[in-house]
């Protein structure tokens, strides 16, 4: 299920998907929430959108402003988003967005290797025309982006592309695994860049995968793209880990 904002101070449209053969058809629905929801629907929104980078404080008085509501909204809001892991509240410090560590990213990526790699092969003799035509899309959009290196523009892109593999799954409790799993790697920083050519590559793979109608190649092509992400990973923390072992303690020479 999913939240969009229609501008008007008390509505919000709810949109559920229906899985069906070929993908998923969206019904939407206007319903009045309270101020306290449209709050943490629109943080959160703020959130998705790359609005904030990881490890910073959000301002919840300015927050208030930019909603145009108080501040006990945006507090409720808050406690939502904590009990959800992607904010952290402070005493005396204020609210900060979460960081993933290294090893909670691992552990993460871990996980979605297997479960993409499960929503391909689910997904190969689902997909419709309409939702390859819509990865094409975004693939060739990607490939501009590579090249001028925006990677948050990159990184959107890449949130709707596997989307439409979670949509075509077939399994609705695989697809909200998957958009849980995502939604927890939004507030992480890696070095993407040595690897973003490859990454795009991947998808390329995996689109000819599916338009091949190919179960086994789908798999193994997203579960190599989630393997190259780790490798990134454990790359960076081995790096971390020697640049600290090579750090002289405080007061002494090398």
């Amino acid at each position: 299920m999913k939240f969009l904002d229609t501008g008007s101070p008390g509505d919000i449209i709810v949109l559920r998907s229906l899985l069906l053969p070929g993908g998923s058809v969206v019904m939407a629905k206007l319903v009045p929430v309270n101020l306290s929801e449209r709050a943490y629907f629109k943080i959160k929104k703020m959130i998705s959108d790359y609005r904030f980078s990881p490890g910073s404080r959000l301002n919840v008085e300015q927050l208030a402003r930019d909603l145009g509501t108080s501040r006990t909204p945006i507090w409720e809001a808050v406690r939502r988003l904590e009990q959800e892991g992607l904010v952290k509240n402070v005493p005396n410090r204020g609210v900060f967005l979460v960081e993933l560590t290294h090893e909670a990213a691992i552990e993460l990526y871990t996980v979605r290797e297997v479960l993409e790699g499960m929503a391909a092969r689910l997904a190969v003799q689902r997909i419709s025309d309409k939702a390859l035509e819509k990865m094409e899309k975004l693939v060739r959009e990607q490939e501009r982006l590579v090249v001028e290196e925006d990677l948050v523009a990159y990184s959107k892109s890449d949130f709707d592309f596997h989307a439409c593999i979670y949509a075509a799954c077939g399994n609705t409790i695989l697809r909200e695994m998957l958009e849980n799993i995502k939604e927890k790697a939004r507030p992480f920083e890696m070095r993407i860049t040595p690897i973003l050519t490859e990454l795009f590559n991947d998808h390329q793979m995996i689109v000819r995968a599916m338009r091949l109608r190919d179960p086994l190649l789908a798999e193994a092509a997203f579960r190599e793209h989630n393997q190259r992400v780790l490798r990134q990973l454990h790359a960076e923390d081995l790096d971390g880990r020697i640049r600290n072992t090579n750090t002289s303690p405080k007061g002494r020479k090398p």
